[in-house]
């Protein structure tokens, strides 16, 4: 089991700021896809992704136990 932290807009988009998912070992890809076929109408191609708390990319492989975190690109001025 993997441990989805969202954060900003995508918390308010799925109503919830964690998520859980069922995963012995897969890719922070697999994941995206997940969520994707779940919440369809959320958009993950812009969001900075972190595992266990350091940025990774789609490659990068997740195991049970590990904690996964989704965050939007941040505008300001």
């Amino acid at each position: 089991m993997i441990k989805i932290l969202l954060f900003a807009g995508l918390q308010e988009e799925i109503g919830s700021d964690t998520l859980l998912m069922e995963c012995a070992e897969c890719t922070v890809l697999d994941v995206k896809n997940y969520i994707q076929e779940v919440y369809p109408y959320v958009d993950l191609q812009q969001v900075f992704t972190a595992v266990n708390e350091e940025f990774s990319n789609d490659d990068e492989m997740i195991k049970s136990g590990d904690t996964v975190a989704f965050l939007p690109p941040v505008s300001g001025g």
